[in-house]
């Protein structure tokens, strides 16, 4: 009897543990979303992970225009655990841009005051006194921004596919297109390609670029019907921002930066533009940096390799930075 009594006091105490570990990882869990006033508009963040009193890892998404938060599990489900994970969508975009009905005029700089309200929301919110600052693409202007001025705000900023000087870019990228059309004998795109002008001086030079980057890469949306209007309508909003965007020259406007940063570089296109990453990752001045190719990857990293992208923020960066 009394050994029975001891096993039943031994179960329910087992019992009782096992409930008290679970309801404290449901009390540090986090997975909610919030309207929040930024820039005097609301706008829109999701804040997900497993453990809210872990670092914050924020998500600059590119486009401009292209919001991250539906498929950020496929890229985010290892970050979680290891992270309190960000991801806002930026005026004009996603459920920031349906909550609004602002037509004001878009700048680089209205973005990148917003991205510094959000940041110092974010922080105050969990009470920490740094985060991580991840960008993809366009968002890099945004995050470049933030680690030359505010980098006391970031453990470490880790540009993916960032814009370093666009109008060297695009040339390396249309004496590719070029040769390719020429070499393929195929004369809509040689007719077309010679159209651009570099720099980008209206909306056709960007869409045919583009145009024929993708069917060159074989993205099969752009050989679509509908995709010219498509992108006809994203040009409407964002061609003038993006070009504002596109005229700074990393190599000339920042030279240093006093947070580590850590570039991630897609190179398995083979586009000669990557390189022009590598080379601003040796020229800029930082307390530490690294380089991380993708060699799976083109421009987007987090589609391609999802895997490797959170191996390498989780087991490089974070012991490094934290």
């Amino acid at each position: 009897m009394k050994k029975t009594s001891f096993l039943l006091i031994l179960l329910l105490t087992s019992f009782v543990c096992q409930s008290q570990k679970f309801e404290n990882i449901n009390v540090l869990k986090i997975d909610t979303t919030e309207i929040v006033q930024i820039g005097g508009i609301k706008q829109f963040i999701s804040i997900k992970g497993n453990n809210k009193e872990n670092p914050i890892l924020l998500f600059l998404h590119g486009g401009p225009g292209t919001s991250l938060v539906e498929s950020s599990e496929k890229f985010t489900e290892k970050l979680k655990n290891e992270f309190v994970v960000v991801n806002w969508d930026q005026r004009e975009t996603g459920e920031t841009g349906k909550i609004n009905s602002v037509n004001e005029n878009l700048t680089p700089e209205l973005f990148k005051n917003d991205a510094y309200e959000l940041i110092k929301y974010v922080l105050d919110k969990f009470k920490h006194k740094k985060l991580y600052l991840v960008s993809h693409s366009w968002g890099s202007v945004l995050g470049f921004d933030i680690a030359e001025k505010h980098s006391e705000l970031l453990y470490a900023y880790i540009p993916i596919s960032p814009i370093v000087d666009q109008n060297k870019a695009s040339k390396l990228t249309m004496e590719m297109l070029n040769n390719w059309a020429i070499k393929t004998k195929n004369s809509n795109a040689i007719t077309e390609l010679n159209l651009v002008k570099i720099p980008f001086e209206n909306q056709n030079d960007l869409f045919y670029s583009q145009k024929w980057l993708f069917i060159h890469n074989g993205v099969e949306f752009a050989r679509k019907e509908d995709f010219k209007t498509n992108y006809y309508k994203w040009l409407a909003t964002w061609f003038p921002i993006w070009k504002k965007s596109t005229e700074n020259n990393l190599f000339e406007t920042l030279r240093k930066i006093n947070c580590p940063i850590y570039f991630i570089e897609g190179n398995g296109d083979k586009l000669k533009s990557h390189y022009i990453v590598k080379d601003y990752f040796e020229f800029i001045k930082a307390p530490k940096k690294k380089m991380f190719w993708m060699k799976k990857s083109g421009h987007t990293v987090y589609n391609s390799e999802p895997e490797k992208l959170q191996k390498i923020i989780i087991e490089k960066i974070k012991p490094e930075t934290l």
